[in-house]
């Protein structure tokens, strides 16, 4: 059964292929591929992020707040109609994320999300992440507004399942077809060869871990994928206007 719970510290850093090949072999001295990996190079990640009209949740959290959260749905590949994909509502404190999520059907998803009415109960779910969502979209009227996918190398460490590595490459998004099942097309979020490596602990890093890091000057960055993706929005809209202005 999937983890539906998690609470951790998440570290980001951008890397270029020279470092993300140095890193990746070193790591696997301490750390194992992810099951899907094993049998794939990548897996694909795709994600539909939602916000209020005035995109007030993605402007609140770039403001650097104490607290911050959002609700994203989210699937392995492209999944069919009807699929069972997974609802997710994600808070950061002080530098704590913790994520809660269900799984639940395409259909039943994007129906919670848009009228806040929880399906009809059923095995697949979990009901109290149900009331907690529900709870979310009473105090937010929400609507889909980007979809975002990614390729995905992850890794465990081998004593320890609570430090977790990612690489993400070909960040991709769109704001149309905001659907899961419309495939995974989309507009390139990072530049050619770039990287997005996220160190995932419950607790603080290993000595071996930070000492790697440092012997390799990868230092820590502040990236949101939902965040970057609205901040090259609204230059692009901004860009528009400048154009337009002068023609």
């Amino acid at each position: 059964m999937a983890i539906e719970v998690f609470n951790r510290y998440e570290n980001k850093y951008l890397l270029n292929d020279t470092g993300f090949h140095t890193i990746h072999d070193k790591l696997l001295a301490y750390m194992e591929l992810d099951e899907y990996n094993r049998k794939h190079t990548f897996y694909s990640i795709s994600n539909i992020y939602f916000d209020s009209k005035d995109h007030a949740l993605i402007r609140h959290s770039l403001s650097k707040p104490k607290y911050k959260e959002k609700l994203r749905l989210r699937a392995y590949g492209v999944p069919e109609p009807g699929s069972k994909v997974y609802l997710e509502l994600k808070k950061k404190v002080h530098g704590l994320v913790n994520k809660r999520r269900t799984a639940l059907r395409t259909n039943e998803a994007y129906e919670f999300v848009r009228t806040g009415v929880k399906p009809n109960f059923a095995s697949y779910m979990n009901k109290q992440v149900l009331g907690e969502i529900e709870y979310f979209l009473q105090r937010y009227t929400l609507e889909p507004k980007v979809y975002l996918a990614y390729d995905r190398i992850a890794m465990f460490c081998k004593e320890s399942r609570d430090l977790r590595i990612t690489f993400d490459r070909n960040i991709r998004s769109r704001r149309y077809d905001l659907l899961l099942e419309s495939g995974d097309h989309g507009e390139q979020l990072l530049g050619e060869g770039q990287w997005l490596m996220e160190v995932k602990a419950e607790k603080t890093i290993p000595v071996w871990l930070a000492r790697l890091l440092s012997e390799h000057s990868m230092f820590r960055t502040s990236f949101s994928k939902y965040g970057n993706e609205y901040m090259k929005m609204r230059m692009q809209h901004q860009q528009l206007k400048g154009v337009s202005a002068y023609a």
